[in-house]
């Protein structure tokens, strides 16, 4: 859109508004013969001219008391001029030919002379040399003539020889009729500045890194097809600028009110100011253009750093975090102070990486495996958090301060800011990595190889068990796990743990429904006691409604209908530890047919996105007995009909068994997984009846 805007606009300012036989003219003047002229000095020294000769307060010069504001600036004189040493010796080769160029302008160019005619004989006079060095040269010509007319000017109320050459010049009558003219003055300062912007563009597209964008590839072609007439339109300001200065010369004040001159350079103005913002378009182009090329070339090269062994692994942490140049790119969480990516050499490094939106509950229990990896010295593991933040053209104010807040909770190593991360970067860890809104754990061992594309579902499972956080790791894990009650609540809660070890009969239960969990608590509590047997109920909640579990929480305390978890961290940990296995799983390549854990696990969260409770009941660590709210209650309700089964074989076998004869999967449970880091399942089978699951897309922001 931004190209065609800028095509547009180039038809109607180069086409229709030059004449092209006049442009072919100018065109006809370039005969350069490949010397190479340094023009950003002598750029500085016109700029530092244009500074000083244009008053800010024209009172101070009629006053005399403008020295006080040069003296002000006396420290940044120094400063200025001490990069002018380069411009001297560049400028010495240049003086005779900038010389010729002030001439034309100041004698050539008074009494009504032709603009365009003078434009050209400059143009001829520099027909050897390139455009852009052409447009300096001429610029750093008028730069000269302007500056003696406002010296002279400035200095005529303090120095005599300034006031005898003002008087020769009849500058007191310029200078005291300065408010009538002060339009015409505007319009030359306005013309100067368009000037000045069109000349730095011209010579930014010179130095554009040939690698990346040749001349002959758009934008940059179409650019430097419009150089010439930039250039032309440049020289011919400055020639109406000095026409404008000489003739104030010895004029009377009748003459200096007219406002047409005024005019004229305001209509020139707009014309460079418009040639200038086409330029401008272009150049951002290029520069977007080579941005995207070195980001690319930058891509690639973190594929092949990461694909070849080295000693340790700095030299991976520095392509990561050092493209910048910063040499203290990381904060480090326990002091809060900057330090160099050499703190990680040869330790296992867990990058985490996340956007701003990192939940307050993932950092919590992060924080709290991460202090216990502290105090065991076996763990030798630093975490690394890498905030992606994909426009920081919108940063602002707002995503400072949620930065600093979230730094100022974690206790690990941390990027100092998101601008350190190279595109290139955030592109290979999207793209080879698979972030997309989800936090991930990536490990690189102590030469900097990917152990682990993502173990944050390790830690959330095993927590500091999983170390070193390998894939390999991983597995081992796995074949020690069957689905108990052990690994669906781990340290979650420690009472459970207690309750297993005395072999109680335990029931887990979830839903929102709270109206269905007064009935099944109490069923369940009377149905204990009819049959004799000790039975912990615990509140499990339901995943993402925070706020609402949150006062059913507290209802069920309130009423002391069961045990609860109060602390809504250990509700969200519970259900994305589930989420973690089933991404474990998937990430193994495990399926719903061959996995009993997987299966167990797809059941639960079957239920849970439901829209109905459930429980499940075992006696100890034994065998689970599980269903969804309205068979879970029935089957309570009935016990007069398994009683006996129960006396005879057990509680959870009989209850289990008499929810398989009252199971009828007419209206099967609803699955709702989470976003999983490397895709979804293409095939997912119902936990209740068995047949694939229909495939549905759903975007979910809040979660209350």
């Amino acid at each position: 859109m931004q190209q065609q805007q800028l095509v547009k606009k180039e038809r109607r300012m180069f086409s229709s508004s030059d004449d092209s036989a006049m442009m072919k003219q100018v065109v006809g003047t370039h005969s350069p013969d490949g010397r190479d002229v340094e023009l950003e000095p002598i750029l500085t020294v016109i700029e530092e001219t244009f500074h000083h000769a244009i008053p800010a307060n024209l009172d101070g010069v009629i006053n005399g008391t403008h020295d006080g504001l040069i003296d002000e600036m006396v420290e940044q004189d120094k400063i200025a001029f001490s990069n002018f040493e380069d411009a001297d010796g560049i400028l010495e080769g240049l003086a005779h030919v900038i010389h010729k160029i002030s001439c034309e302008l100041s004698c050539k160019c008074s009494g009504g002379a032709d603009a365009h005619a003078s434009a050209m004989a400059i143009l001829n006079t520099l027909s050897s040399y390139s455009w852009e060095a052409k447009v300096v040269i001429s610029l750093g010509a008028f730069a000269v003539n302007f500056g003696e007319f406002w010296l002279v000017a400035q200095l005529f109320a303090t120095k005599p020889l300034a006031k005898s050459v003002a008087l020769l010049k009849q500058l007191p009558n310029i200078i005291e009729h300065y408010k009538s003219i002060k339009p015409r003055f505007d319009a030359i300062n306005n013309l100067i500045k368009a000037m000045l912007d069109v000349t730095k563009c011209i010579i930014a597209f010179k130095n554009l890194p040939y690698q990346y964008i040749p001349d002959d590839t758009p934008p940059k072609s179409t650019a430097l097809s419009h150089i010439p007439t930039a250039v032309y339109w440049s020289i011919k300001s400055m020639v109406a600028c000095a026409s404008q200065l000489t003739s104030l010369l010895g004029m009377n004040y009748e003459y200096i009110s007219a406002t047409s001159e005024a005019w004229e350079l305001s209509s020139l103005a707009h014309k460079v100011q418009n040639i200038h913002e086409h330029l401008k378009g272009l150049l951002l182009l290029c520069f977007q253009s080579i941005e995207e090329k070195q980001h690319d070339e930058y891509y690639l090269m973190l594929k092949r750093i990461f694909e070849v062994p080295h000693l340790d692994n700095l030299k991976i942490l520095k392509a990561l975090f050092c493209a910048k140049d910063d040499i203290h790119p990381l904060l480090d969480g326990s002091t809060k102070t900057r330090v160099n990516v050499d703190v990680l050499r040869k330790k296992i490094v867990l990058l985490l990486i996340s956007d701003l939106d990192i939940s307050l509950e993932e950092i919590l229990v992060l924080t709290q495996i991460y202090k216990e990896s502290r105090i065991q010295p076996d763990l030798l593991y630093e975490v690394v958090w890498i905030p992606v933040v994909d426009n920081l053209m919108t940063w602002n104010d707002s995503h400072q301060h949620k930065l600093e807040q979230l730094q100022s909770m974690m206790t690990w190593h941390m990027l100092h800011h998101p601008t350190l991360l190279e595109t290139a970067v955030i592109k290979y860890i999207k793209r080879e990595w698979h972030f997309e809104k989800k936090p991930i754990l990536v490990v690189l061992d102590p030469q900097g190889r990917v152990t682990s594309p993502n173990a944050l579902h390790m830690v959330w499972i095993w927590r500091n068990i999983a170390y070193p956080f390998t894939s390999m790791k991983e597995e081992a894990l796995w074949k020690e796990e069957s689905w108990t009650l052990e690994l669906l609540v781990d340290s979650i809660d420690q009472y459970i743990l207690h309750w297993i070890a005395e072999e109680k009969y335990i029931c887990l239960y979830g839903g929102d429904d709270l109206e269905w969990i007064r009935k099944f608590t109490k069923t369940a509590s009377n149905l204990a006691k009819t049959a004799g047997i000790t039975l912990e109920m615990v509140y499990a909640g339901k995943s993402g409604t925070k706020e609402r579990i949150r006062k059913i929480t507290a209802t069920i305390s309130e009423e002391t209908l069961s045990h609860t978890w109060p602390d809504p961290t250990s509700v969200w940990y519970f259900w994305t530890r589930l989420e973690s296995m089933l991404h474990s799983k998937i990430q193994q390549g495990k399926s719903f047919d061959n996995d009993p854990i997987m299966k167990e696990v797809m059941t639960m969260m079957s239920f849970d996105g439901s829209d109905q409770g459930w429980a499940l009941i075992c006696l100890g660590s034994g065998d689970m007995a599980r269903a969804n709210a309205e068979l879970s209650l029935a089957s309570l309700t009935e016990y007069e009909d398994w009683e006996k089964d129960a006396q005879e074989n057990g509680f959870v076998p009989a209850l289990k068994a008499y929810l398989a004869k009252l199971h009828k999967p007419q209206h099967c449970n609803r699955l709702i997984l989470p976003g999983i880091s490397g895709g979804i399942p293409e095939v997912v089978v119902c936990s209740e009846c068995g047949r694939t699951m229909e495939k549905f897309l759903m975007f979910r922001c809040c979660t209350d």
